[in-house]
């Protein structure tokens, strides 16, 4: 019983490794989704399940620096910061131009507001950490 219930959890944590990261690799490029938190919940789950897909994520040329930053250090480079918020604003700009509704477009400021303000407060990549990634 114990084999089939460790077989089981390890496939489980793959799936929503993997579906951490499909949604983390979309969160860069739409802004309402937080990249860096599914890739955080991805390589735990993949340490857990995998040494394999651990491994891969840890040293992958994008998420890995994203997953190493923050975790070590608590924070993100500037030029990931400024990119982010450039992004961010743009496609709710654009978004909120769209909207019909205005509570809609309320909402969109607020969550704008919001993960402005969570960029703003993580510390900035020391710039020595930040060449050698």
């Amino acid at each position: 019983m114990k084999k089939i219930y460790n077989h089981t959890k390890k496939y489980f944590l793959l799936t929503i490794g993997t579906i951490s990261v499909f949604l983390g690799v979309l969160g860069i490029f739409l802004p309402l989704l937080p990249t860096t938190p599914f890739l955080l919940l991805a390589s735990y789950c993949y340490l857990r399940s995998s040494k394999k897909m651990y491994g891969w994520i840890m040293n992958h040329k994008t998420f890995g620096s994203y997953i190493h930053n923050y975790i070590e250090y608590k924070a993100i480079k500037k030029r990931t910061r400024i990119s982010a918020l450039i992004f961010l604003w743009g496609s709710l700009g654009f978004s909120i131009y769209l909207a019909p509704i205005f509570y809609v477009k309320i909402m969109l400021v607020f969550i704008g507001t919001a993960v402005t303000l969570h960029l703003c407060l993580l510390k900035t990549l020391p710039k020595d950490v930040d060449d050698n990634s």
